[in-house]
This record gives structure tokens, sequence and C-alpha cells, in this order.
């Protein structure tokens, strides 16, 4: 009888746990064990051949390594969340770590990416580059230059800055450089087609709005996915590997969709879930 009443006090404990978890609305998209929400599509090979082991996870992290290539060769990766999202908070801690593989371009030095409104990956063709996305382009200090994080990046899309469209492949955010392997975390606000903001230790460093498909620096696409001109409402997730080594020790989400109609009620969850 006493080992019942424990097994019913854990079960409730666990359940309330559960419960106080999803009142949150925090979405764990990488669940620390496994890749099995995920899909793998890199350069040159079919979707979901995860070439040399590229994405592991070890550690209770995912980890993006290159000790089976024997050069990089232009065989940029990406792995999807499983489903797309079109209104969120997106929070990723990362660090660089390591070397750069041989055969890496050099602007690739300590560059990654966590991708926004990603077309599907099942559009991808073999020997597409990045998908048609927004890149909230991660980069590490060199130790030697300025390099800002949390910037964008447009492969086959285009975006309005200060009111304007900016066709330009990158633009700078204000944050300052990260060096080293230190652990950083960046938060992505996006709220469909409206806008999106690069968050980097509770500030706002970069914002735009009206992120549409258009312009260029994607290669080998399906004429079809890419409709320039198209906003982007929603989307898939990807992180990026580039040729520098990156770990990625948490990938979460809090979905907005539900607040988007009632901007006060927005502006309340955002104030609480930007303090977590």
């Amino acid at each position: 009888m006493k080992f019942k009443q424990t097994s019913t006090l854990l079960l409730f404990f666990a359940f309330a746990s559960l419960n106080v978890n999803a009142q949150k609305g925090w979405i764990n998209l990488f669940n620390g064990k496994d890749l099995k929400d995920w899909k793998v599509k890199i350069s040159k090979h079919d979707l979901n051949d995860n070439y040399a082991n590229t994405f592991r996870v070890e550690d209770g992290l995912i980890k993006v390594r290159y000790d089976g290539y024997t050069t990089f060769d232009q065989q940029y990766g990406h792995i999807f969340y499983k489903k797309p999202f079109s209104a969120y908070l997106l929070k990723v801690t990362y660090r660089f770590v390591g070397e750069q593989v041989k055969g890496g371009e050099g602007w690739a030095l300590r560059n990654s990416g966590a991708m926004l409104h990603c077309q599907n990956p099942e559009t991808m063709l073999k020997d597409q580059d990045f998908p048609i996305s927004i890149e909230g382009q991660i980069l590490g200090g060199d130790g030697e230059h300025e390099r800002h994080t949390s910037n964008v990046c447009t492969p086959g899309t285009n975006i309005f800055f200060n009111g304007k469209l900016f066709t330009q492949h990158c633009l700078d955010s204000k944050s300052k450089t990260y060096a080293g392997d230190q652990w950083v975390t960046a938060e992505f606000l996006v709220l469909g087609d409206s806008v999106i903001k690069h968050i980097i230790e509770g500030e706002v460093v970069l914002e735009y709005t009206k992120p549409q498909i258009g312009g260029g620096n994607v290669s080998n696409y399906d004429p079809k996915v890419k409709i320039d001109g198209k906003p982007l409402t929603s989307g898939y997730i990807s992180l990026q590997s580039e040729s520098h080594p990156i770990e990625f020790k948490s990938v979460k989400l809090f979905n907005l969709e539900s607040y988007t109609k009632d901007k006060g009620k927005l502006d309340k969850v955002l104030a609480r879930i930007l303090k977590e």
C-alpha cells in the first residue's frame, strides 16, 4: 500500500510538472538525446543523407563536425526541424569550437546560422547550396576583428530595412563581438511577414520587416519554388553547417501564432518570455 501511494504521488508530480511546462508554452525543438525530429539536407547529397555524420548528438549537444571530410568542397549543410512555424520566439544557445575544416571559405570562419522561414527541405534540389530563407547569421570572433553576431543574410530573399527594400546579401547587427569558445544565446522574434527582431542579452540588435522571396545568393534551386516577391509568412527552421565546428546546447521555441491577432496579449506574453 505504501508503494502504491508513493507511485501515485510521483505520477502526480510528474504530470503537474508537464502541465506547468505546457502552460509556459516553450517547445524544446532539440530533445537533448537525438535528432529524430529533424531532417538533414547537405548540398551534393540527397535529403536525409547525413554525410560523414556531420550533424550528431553527443554529451547532450547538437554537434556539427567535419572529421569525416577530406575537404569541405562547398558541402553546405542544414538540419531542419520537422514542422513549419509562422510567429514565434526562437532561442538558440551555441558556441564555436576547434578549427575550420580544410577547404572552407575564408568568410565561413566561425560562421553558422539559424535559418528562419526556410523553404520545405523536401523541395530542395540535390546540389542546392542554401535553403531559400532568412538567415539569422551567427558569427564568432576571430581574435583580430570586430565581428558582430546575429546579423541577417538573405539567400534567395529580400527584406525591408528602415522602411526601404534592402537587396544586399547581409546586414550587420549592433551586437558586440563574442570571441573564443564561450556560450552565446541568440533570440529571434519572428512575426509572419511583418517584423523580425534579433535579440542578444535582452537587447534588440537588429530589426527589419517584410521578408519575401527574391534576390540571389542561392544556387541550383528549383525555379518553381523561388517565386520572387512572395511574402514569407511562415516556414521551417534550420541550423547550418558552413565548415566551422559548432555546438548547440539548447534550441527552443515559443509559438506566438495564437497571440498575433491581439497586440495587447502579444505584448504581455513577450514581456514575460523574454525574461526567461
